[in-house]
Parts: C-alpha cells; sequence; structure tokens
C-alpha cells in the first residue's frame, strides 16, 4: 500500500513535470518575434523554465511524502519506519539539490553563455565565411569565464562565511532548530547560494511579481477590445479610399502644370503616399484578425475565442478575489511572524504555529488529506504567481533603473531579451517558493496535516494511542516539545532548507522577511492605480507594431465594450450612424 501511494505521489509530480514543459513552450512560442528565432535560445528558454517550475512544484509531492507517514490518529504507520522515513527524505535532498543545482547552473551559466554565443553571431562574416563556430564558441566562453569566476566566488565565501552565533533568544535548545545547523561546510556553501540567490529574486519579485499580481486580473476584466476587428476593417477602408481619391484631386489639378507639383501639394502628397501605406498594413491585420486567408480550423478559433471572450470577465473577477485572498493571508502571516515569533530576527521570524486564522493556509492543510487535491490547488497558485510575474515583466519591461533595457511583448521580444527575462524568472521563482512556504501557506508547508498523538504509552517503545481520546490529537509545530512530537511529526524538505537559510544567515531571513511588506504596499498602490485606469486602443502602436512585424496580432491593445465582441462573433461591423473615418489615434 505504501508503495502504490509513494508511486501514485510521484506520477502525478511527473504529469505535472510534462503540463509545465508545455506551458514553457507555449511562453516561449508565443513571445519570441518569429523573425529572429533561435532553435538554441528556445530550447534553452523552455528547459530553464520548466527546471524552475519543477522546483517550486516539488513542494506538494515534498507535503504529500512527509504527510503519508502518519495517520489520522496522530501515529506512525507501521511501514513507516525510522529506516523508511529517512529514505524518503534522502530522495527528496536528492531531487531537492539536484534541481536547485540546475537552476543555479543554468541561471548563472548556460543562459550567459547562450547569450553571448547569440550576440558574437554575425550575418556579414557568416556569408562571408570568415566567422565558424568555433570563434563563437571561443568568444561566448570569454565572457561565460567572468560569471563562473562570480559562481566559485560565491560557493568560496559561502564556505568560508560563519554561520550566526549570537542567539540570544533564540530558542536553539529546541530539536527542531538544532537540525537546522548546518552540518559541514559543504552544505553551508549550497545554504549561502540560495540564501543570496533567494533575496535577489527578492527583490525582482516585490517589483514585477507584486505588480502583475494586480494587473493579470484587471486585464481579464478589461480584455473586450473597445472597437471589433470588423469596424476596423470598415473604417479602416473608409479612410483609405478617402485617402486615394484625395491624391487622384491633388494629381488631377496639377496635370500639366508649368513648373511641376507646387511645394506645399508636394508635401501633401507625400503625406499621404505615407499614410495610404499605414491604411494598407492596418487593413492587412484586420483581414488577417478575421481569419481571412486562413485555414478552417483558424477562423473557427477566431470565433470560438469571440464567443468566450465575455467569460475572462468572470475569470478575471475570480482571479481578482484570489489576489485579495492572498494578499490578506500574506498579510496576517507577516503581523503573526513578526508579533509572535520565538526568535525574530535571529531565525528570519520563523514562526512555531499560526495564531490568527489563514484562509489560504486552511485550504491547503485540510486539501493535503486528499493527494491529489492540494496538488492541484498548488500547481494552480503557482502558475497564477508565475503568470502574474510574465504580466508584471510585460507591464514594466526590463529596465535598470528608468532606462528599458528591453520590451517584452508578444511576438516582439527578441532572443536576447527572452534569456535575460528567463533570468529574471528563475530568481523570482526562487523568492516566489520562499513566499509561499513561509508567507502563503506556511503550516502547510511544513508540516501538511500531520497531526501527532500527545497521549502517553501505555509501555515504552509503543506507538501513544489516542483511539478515544480525539482532545489529545495535536498539530505538528516547530515549537512542540513533547516526545511523541518529534517520534511522529517529520517537516518537509523545503521548509527545512529555507529555515536553514534563514536560521544560519539572518540577514537573508531578515530581508526575504520584510520584503514581503514591500511586496504587499506594491501590490496596493499598482491595485488602486489600475481600478481608475481604462485601456485606449493606440492605432499608433498597431500601426508601429504592423510596420516591424508583420504577423503581430491585431487585438492586443484592449478596452472594454462588448459590442465589439459580439461583431466579432457574427463576423460584421455595426452600421455606423454617421459619416466619417478615422484619421489618427482615438482616444
Amino acid at each position: 500500500m505504501a508503495l502504490i501511494q509513494t508511486a501514485f505521489i510521484w506520477v502525478a509530480y511527473a504529469v505535472a513535470l510534462g503540463l509545465v514543459a508545455l506551458i514553457a513552450a507555449i511562453f516561449t512560442y508565443i513571445y519570441q518575434t518569429p523573425r529572429d528565432r533561435s532553435a538554441l535560445v528556445s530550447t534553452v528558454t523552455i528547459i530553464t523554465l520548466t527546471s524552475l517550475l519543477a522546483t517550486v512544484l516539488l513542494l506538494p509531492v515534498d507535503i504529500a511524502l512527509v504527510s503519508s507517514t502518519t495517520s489520522k490518529l496522530g501515529a506512525k504507520k507501521d511501514w513507516a519506519t525510522p529506516e523508511t522515513v529517512h529514505q524518503i527524505l534522502l530522495t527528496l535532498k536528492i531531487v531537492y539539490y539536484a534541481l536547485y543545482s540546475l537552476d543555479a547552473i543554468l541561471c548563472l551559466l548556460v543562459i550567459p553563455f547562450t547569450y553571448f554565443l547569440y550576440e558574437e553571431y554575425d550575418d556579414v562574416e557568416s556569408e562571408d565565411g570568415t566567422q565558424t563556430f568555433s570563434k563563437r564558441f571561443a568568444g561566448a566562453l570569454k565572457y561565460t569565464l567572468i560569471f563562473v569566476a562570480l559562481v566559485v566566488i560565491l560557493f568560496l565565501v559561502g564556505f568560508f562565511v560563519p554561520v550566526a552565533r549570537n542567539r540570544a533568544g533564540g530558542h536553539v535548545d529546541l530539536d527542531y532548530f538544532k537540525r537546522l545547523l548546518a552540518e559541514n561546510r559543504g552544505e553551508r556553501a549550497l545554504t549561502f547560494a540560495l540564501g543570496l540567490l533567494i533575496s535577489l529574486g527578492t527583490l525582482l519579485y516585490i517589483l514585477y511579481t507584486a505588480a502583475g499580481f494586480a494587473l493579470l486580473p484587471i486585464s481579464f476584466i478589461k480584455s473586450a477590445p473597445s472597437i471589433s476587428a470588423p469596424q476596423l476593417s470598415e473604417t479602416t477602408a473608409t479612410a483609405l479610399e478617402q485617402n486615394r481619391e484625395r491624391q487622384r484631386q491633388i494629381e488631377g489639378r496639377n496635370v500639366g502644370r508649368e513648373g511641376g507639383i507646387p511645394a506645399k501639394d508636394q508635401r501633401e502628397l507625400e503625406a499621404l503616399v505615407r499614410e495610404e501605406r499605414t491604411l494598407v498594413r492596418r487593413e492587412r491585420l484586420a483581414a488577417e484578425a478575421q481569419g481571412e486567408g486562413k485555414s478552417f480550423i483558424v477562423r473557427a478559433w477566431t470565433k470560438v475565442c469571440a464567443v468566450f471572450r465575455p467569460l475572462k470577465l468572470i475569470g478575471g473577477i475570480l482571479l481578482l478575489v484570489l489576489s485579495i485572498i492572498i494578499w490578506v493571508s500574506m498579510l496576517i502571516t507577516g503581523i503573526d511572524k513578526a508579533k509572535n515569533s520565538i526568535c525574530k530576527e535571529h531565525c528570519g521570524y520563523i514562526l512555531g504555529s499560526i495564531n490568527v486564522f489563514q484562509p489560504v493556509n486552511w485550504v491547503f492543510v485540510q486539501a493535503s488529506r486528499v493527494f491529489p487535491v492540494d496538488y492541484v490547488l498548488m500547481a494552480l497558485l503557482v502558475l497564477f504567481f508565475f503568470s502574474s510575474s510574465i504580466a508584471g515583466i510585460a507591464s514594466i519591461g526590463v529596465r535598470f533603473l528608468w532606462l528599458k533595457l528591453f520590451e517584452i511583448r508578444k511576438g516582439h521580444s527578441s532572443p536576447q531579451a527572452m534569456l535575460v527575462v528567463t533570468v529574471m524568472l528563475t530568481l523570482i521563482m526562487l523568492a516566489i517558493n520562499y513566499s509561499i512556504a513561509m508567507m502563503v501557506a506556511p503550516q502547510y508547508a511544513t508540516y501538511g496535516a500531520q497531526k501527532f498523538c500527545s497521549n502517553a504509552p501505555k509501555h515504552p517503545g509503543e506507538q501513544p494511542d489516542c483511539t478515544n481520546l480525539p482532545d489529545l490529537i495535536k498539530f505538528c509545530s516547530e515549537l512542540s516539545k513533547d516526545h511523541a512530537s518529534k517520534n511522529v511529526c517529520t517537516p518537509s524538505v523545503v521548509s527545512t532548507f529555507l529555515n536553514r537559510v534563514t536560521f544560519n544567515f539572518p540577514f537573508f531571513g531578515a530581508l526575504t522577511f520584510w520584503a514581503q511588506f514591500v511586496f504587499l504596499g506594491v501590490f496596493l498602490i499598482v491595485f488602486l492605480l489600475s481600478l481608475f485606469r481604462t485601456p485606449k486602443l493606440n492605432l499608433s502602436e498597431l500601426d508601429e507594431d504592423a510596420e516591424a512585424d508583420e504577423e503581430e496580432g491585431l487585438l492586443a491593445s484592449t478596452g472594454r465594450r462588448f459590442g465589439a465582441t459580439w461583431q466579432d462573433i457574427r463576423g460584421k461591423a455595426k452600421k455606423p450612424s454617421g459619416g466619417g473615418g478615422w484619421t489618427g489615434n482615438q482616444g
């Protein structure tokens, strides 16, 4: 039975890996510009995103495996011998170390090398035959050595840096905290490196993820286009006809004129020609958005998207409610930790037990009793954080201070931008891993639904029996000094990793903890601002998109009129009540 349950848990994880790999591939395909697609860049991006999502999604597997060793009566199951439990924890540690190491190698070595290898490519030299692959490889390797040196320095610092010694009031006498002390220098180096990467990711997390947390639901709510593709096609055709008629008038009145066309008419004619090219591109894009010239499947998909577009409003409202619930839950946990943590800044504000009802944590603890319900919920939560991070990066862009280095947009992201964003997402996901485990669902992430029986056993060495004593069955806690708790409760591996970082290096713990309040503040500010901002259809941006990329989708910018949705479903524009066309940007 135990073998079947363990196999089922790992099979569920394998299925999740397949799904996240598909999500990573879709993200890469949608955002990378079609003109400059690179197989190497796409492969590295997909592998990296899959690895970092797999790292976070290992949490519910961790919880399920350690929770499966205890019964509902607060005792170890018969098969859960110390050797078996040790083997489960060892397997989880190996998988965690492998994934964390892979994330670090991809982020610090593979992606920089891929970036420099792509930058080394030169079209002219490649066509002339003066640039070979080995030359590009050597050039990229030369710049990557800088990152190799940084990795070596990072681990050397972690290898020799002393752990915190002054722990007055730190309660290190508790068994749980004794196990957190780094046992050897190698483990200390990995702990330090993980803490540093989480701290760097937290700085990105409080900006991009917090902003995306508010912007993603709002973008769903305001997702209906302010003008439909059929209506845009009709108004563009009208404007194009007026433009060409005006050109004919200018050319007609200057036929046979001595000295040629006057300078004034020449300037107007040149402006009309430029406007004509823009209108032709806009007309073509409107036709493509309606599926003209495409296969039946594409046209059918366009209609289906238009039919279900109103459901995005409902989905946006649900996501907004979820964002607010998570925000409230994080605020409750943050205040609880700041006030009731037994060791405060000495251990990164580890909270022994939740003192105030926390909705998200309660849902996960209850769901963890029936696997894979909690796994599905955790996967959805992780994807929500991940999507919010992407939305934040797309809205803000990749910036250094006030300078925008890269712009992230669907179908317009260069390979270099994709690699930089992948590094950012890797660091952000490490911070999200900390936030989910320590702030969003702390009790669930540490012990799941594990309980122990505090009734003294009848004979030494026997399991405690609470069959008729439900009041003596208690939730496992880091603060418990009960001997039965030590024998029954098994903390998750990920919570041990993260708590070891904050316990051995309190600076990282304090930084990541107080940064959560900054996250909450940024979310609140962006949320309030986005409520009073109405998206507008920017035709000049559409024209720039069309000129830069002929395959760019038309309806990226959105407004709030559902009449456009019905027109897209019917494929016909609403007849205008008056004349006139568009000659510039609309409101």
